[in-house]
């Protein structure tokens, strides 16, 4: 079967792997569409994220969708459209019980932090366990499905954050979770939500979505002490001072956006004169169950994805992804039996 292969270091190939063969309590999945995420960008342009370096082929892709090609248990008929919850949980610890995301030992899709490494999911088939697979309701897309992992991702940060119910949300990073976040902030019922970046185009793409307004930083001044609830996306250590500004007294700031694995410098003066709770958010448990459900519900969510391009053309569709500016969501459309890219099959 084809893959999408990162050897190393802008090193992505077309490969042919072995097709996999399901055992008991597995389900082999005929894959459809994948999105690029920020740590595939990682993999590809720099051979690691962070501190996991791609030390063999790695497959990447967590952000999913398809059709089941096989359930051994009968359960889930051929044909059935689905996406997939990318996590696998390690073992519980005292005191995070209800936290299974944190628990030690878990796996991710499309990640070099597990040896061997945890294949993903942009190839022609892929095997997950049965509680991994999430069916989708007859009126989304699998096109829109694929952005149910990073929309979960966004949901995660709000579930940190509180009931927003009412609440004005500035949205600090305008990039695909950024724009998610902002789209599930919406859909949770805040009453303002201000999106902000240093690009035009993210910025364009969050007032397509409704958001009721935009900073461009640098250019114009985020409003100070004007937000409830403050969800940093961007992951730039530079962003984060900006938004302990706009928090309000006593506001909750919460870390979304994955930042470096070194000390930078931050000015924390805010978060004391104005006793703000700083939280932070990591992937998410189950809340990839409220993704599938809103994207049903919500189709204009679709409007951030801007690229869709063929798994042939696999390296343009990184390149594209890298340009911040011109791109929001890029998909990649896996081989699908019988669709094309963007169709709504």
């Amino acid at each position: 079967m084809r893959a999408i292969v990162i050897h190393g270091k802008l090193d992505l190939r077309n490969d042919e792997l072995a097709a996999p063969e399901p055992g008991e309590g597995d389900v082999l999945l005929r894959m459809a569409y994948g999105g690029i995420c920020g740590s595939d960008l990682h993999y590809y342009n720099e051979g690691a994220n962070g501190e996991f370096v791609v030390r063999e082929p790695l497959v990447p892709g967590h952000e999913v969708s398809g059709t089941v090609e096989l359930d051994p248990s009968g359960e889930l008929a051929p044909g059935t459209p689905v996406t997939v919850h990318p996590a696998t949980f390690g073992t519980p610890q005292p005191g995070i019980e209800d936290r299974r995301h944190l628990w030690p030992g878990g796996s991710y899709l499309g990640s070099a932090s597990t040896w061997p490494h945890t294949q993903g999911g942009m190839q022609e088939q892929l095997l997950v366990r049965r509680d991994m697979v999430r069916v989708l309701p007859p009126e989304l897309p699998l096109l829109r499905a694929a952005l149910a992992e990073p929309l979960a991702v966004g949901l995660h940060g709000l579930t940190i954050a509180g009931d927003v119910a009412g609440a004005r949300v500035l949205v600090s990073g305008s990039g695909p979770i950024g724009l998610l976040t902002a789209a599930g902030a919406l859909a949770r019922g805040a009453a303002e939500v201000v999106c902000t970046d240093v690009l035009p185009g993210p910025l364009r793409r969050a007032r397509e979505l409704g958001v009721h307004g935009t900073v461009q930083v640098g250019v114009e001044e985020i409003p100070a002490q004007s937000f409830d609830v403050v969800l940093e996306c961007s992951g730039v250590p530079a962003a984060i001072g900006p938004a302990l500004v706009g928090a309000r007294r006593a506001a909750i700031v919460v870390q979304v956006g994955m930042v470096p694995n070194e000390p930078r410098p931050v000015n924390l003066a805010p978060l004391v004169s104005k006793e703000l709770q700083l939280r932070g958010a990591f992937r998410f448990d189950d809340e990839i169950d409220e993704a599938v459900t809103l994207l049903a519900e919500r189709p204009g969510i679709e409007s951030v994805i801007t690229h869709v391009v063929p798994a042939d053309q696999a390296v343009d569709a990184f390149s594209a992804a890298k340009d911040s500016d011109a791109s929001g969501k890029v998909v990649v459309a896996l081989w699908p039996d019988g669709t094309t890219p963007g169709s709504d099959q």
